[in-house]
Formats: structure tokens, C-alpha cells, sequence
């Protein structure tokens, strides 16, 4: 009786615990920051690496492609 009364007693603690650290919703946000040709082209990367798994192949990035000055305009919303 002791032991099945302290085991229930554990179980439930532990119960309990396991939804204390659980929180709805993020502090965390990202700062907003302004189109640059430094940035990877994600479009063109998801491409190639889709064709090549595609094909059993492993892509490994030497040189990450960037984005052309063109991308960045239009990212930016900005006219030609």
C-alpha cells in the first residue's frame, strides 16, 4: 500500500511537471532587416538540391549562390 501510494505520488509529479515548461507563445522575433546581395539565393538552392535528390545525388555547397542585384530590387519592392 506504502509503495503503490508513494508510486502514484511520483507518477503524477512527474505528470505535472512535464506541462509546467510548456508556453502558447514565442517572445522571440526576428529582427526585420533590409534585402542585401550578400543574402543566399534560397529559391535557387531548393532547386538544385530538389533536382539532385531527385536523382541520388549529395549537394555540397562550396560557395553559396547569392542573390543578383536584380532579386534584391525586387525583394525590396523597388521600381527598375
Amino acid at each position: 500500500m506504502n509503495a503503490s501510494l508513494r508510486m502514484a505520488v511520483l507518477l503524477s509529479a512527474m505528470g505535472l511537471s512535464a506541462c509546467a515548461g510548456m508556453e502558447a507563445k514565442s517572445t522571440y522575433v526576428p529582427e526585420q532587416r533590409a534585402p542585401s546581395i550578400m543574402d543566399a539565393d534560397e529559391e535557387y538552392i531548393a532547386y538544385v538540391e530538389r533536382i539532385a535528390r531527385r536523382r541520388g545525388l549529395d549537394v555540397v555547397w562550396v560557395n553559396v549562390p547569392h542573390k543578383t542585384a536584380e532579386q534584391v530590387q525586387q525583394t525590396a519592392g523597388e521600381p527598375k
